[in-house]
């Protein structure tokens, strides 16, 4: 009944300067393929910090949130990566997952995570040339919480990433046998699962509490130990973006590989760290997969609101610019109190 729940994700990738995970106006590495924002939402007089490093215009409450981005076509368009590659990472995943503990090696966990790693590297390099490359919800509400992408553009992402999932569970549901999808589950999350006992059914898997903060703790360090290379112009600019991108596979490999084996618990799946993998088969397959399955959701959560936290207690001159990104959640809240800041 073991299974293990995966994540995905990943950076923004930016600009001529090779950056990873930059401002949504820059171009994508190499310049040449470019996520297109819409003019009205995201104004080239009104950037973050002018030419001169003056303070900007005040940006009105809908141009901070980046609502003209529901209007933006290209923005739609480059949401269909971020569909496809959360269904792929979905199919691919789960199928190692499975084919993994088939085989019956001596170390199914080690094998998987290395093999996860790969993957997830491989699919960040061809999906971030057209979206940015998150598939993850946790990415895009990490990513528009700093600002670098619009909240608005978050949602569309997001939305994306889910009708993904379910597509790439569809995808395994329709090629494994009905005794693989019972064993597995679809590769679903799950926290416990109640299974046949000596004196009646019993629940296996882990409390609830620690399932919690499990997945807490692993986001918060997805978040610090890979994905904020990619934050961190001065870093992605010097180690260039295949890089950044294999050492987010490397850090998810491990976290996949730890949580799997630190609480060796049946009936556990393990941190899912991308909750639109988790929803994908939950809404396929249904039964036990809802059980607890809104953890997976508010433990990511709480754990982009630390980081985010964790950003605006470092230096302000860590990011790409002193007064931060024009879309940055502050930002947002004060434009909606209208304050000029």
């Amino acid at each position: 009944n073991t299974r293990i729940n995966y994540l995905s994700f990943l950076p923004h990738m930016a600009s001529k300067n090779i950056v990873v995970f930059g401002d949504e106006e820059n171009q994508l590495s190499g310049g040449t393929n470019r996520v297109q924002t819409c003019s009205s939402s995201t104004p080239r007089n009104r950037n973050t910090i002018d030419e001169e490093g003056k303070k900007p215009n005040f940006l009105s409450f809908s141009e901070r949130l980046g609502v003209s981005d529901f209007f933006c076509l290209d923005v739609w368009r480059a949401s269909m990566g971020e569909l496809l590659g959360t269904a792929v990472l979905v199919f691919m995943l789960d199928t190692i997952v499975i084919s993994t503990f088939e085989s019956d090696t001596k170390m199914p966990n080690l094998i998987m995570s290395i093999l996860i790693a790969v993957v997830i590297t491989i699919l960040l390099l061809a999906v971030v040339p057209v979206s940015g490359g998150h598939i993850n919800p946790v990415i895009s509400f990490s990513a528009a919480l700093v600002g670098i992408i619009s909240m608005s553009r978050a949602i569309i992402y997001i939305m994306a990433q889910c009708i993904g999932a379910i597509l790439g569970a569809l995808a395994l549901r329709a090629v494994v046998s009905s005794s693989i999808e019972d064993t597995f589950s679809l590769g679903g999350c799950t926290v416990t699962i109640i299974t046949p006992g000596p004196n009646g059914p019993i629940t296996l898997g882990l409390e609830t509490a620690q399932a919690l903060w499990l997945e807490i703790f692993c986001t918060f360090v997805f978040l610090f130990a890979s994905i904020w290379m990619a934050y961190d112009h001065r870093q992605a600019k010097a180690l260039g973006h295949v890089t950044v991108l294999s050492i987010v596979g490397v850090v998810l490999g491990l976290l996949v590989f730890i949580s799997t084996t630190v609480t060796g618990k049946k009936g556990y799946g393990g941190a899912g760290i991308n909750p639109a993998r988790c929803l994908g088969p939950a809404i396929i397959r249904g039964g036990h997969l809802w059980d607890g399955h809104w953890i997976f959701w508010v433990g990511p959560t709480i754990g982009c609101v630390a980081f985010y936290v964790y950003t605006k207690i470092i230096p302000a001159k860590h990011f790409n610019a002193e007064y931060g990104y024009k879309h940055d959640f502050v930002g947002v809240v004060k434009a909606l109190f209208g304050s000029n800041v």
